[in-house]
């Protein structure tokens, strides 16, 4: 079951560029970077109270970002829900008719398990959600 909103996803250009805003002008705490390299993708991690913000940058022409930039510029991506038990819930999302971008988790930043849910089966809006490896606190894709 949904226990958060974990992270906002927000698709840039360039991290370098984006973060001072979040964190000179928001005065948002950064928490760190990684690479994704199963989904081409850089990601930067900003703490706002219980959620966190995660800016994409694309490695790589290919990568699924560097497509959402071209189509539609930077900005939000992807609302992300923490979940405690994700193969369970994809399970039930497919009995529900629910269109999945994946029907099994794949292994996503911070040590956790993602998963997609197509934009037409939540108002347009691109839905992940994710679980934490090791079971404990929430974190980002």
């Amino acid at each position: 079951m949904v226990h958060k909103v974990d992270h906002i996803g927000i698709a840039v250009h360039s991290i370098e560029e984006a973060l001072p805003f979040y964190m000179d002008i928001l005065k948002l705490s950064f928490v760190g970077v990684e690479e994704v390299q199963s989904q081409k993708v850089k990601v930067a991690f900003l703490q706002a109270g219980e959620t966190k913000i995660e800016l994409l940058e694309p490695m790589t022409e290919e990568s699924p970002i560097a497509k959402f930039l071209q189509k539609r510029g930077e900005g939000i991506h992807h609302v992300a829900f923490g979940e405690n038990d994700l193969l369970n819930r994809l399970v039930e999302l497919k009995t529900k008719g629910i269109p999945l971008i994946d029907d099994a988790p794949r292994a996503g930043a911070a040590n956790s398990q993602i998963a997609f849910i197509h934009p037409r089966a939540a108002n347009n809006v691109l839905v992940e959600l994710c679980e934490k490896n090791n079971g404990g606190e929430q974190n980002e894709s």
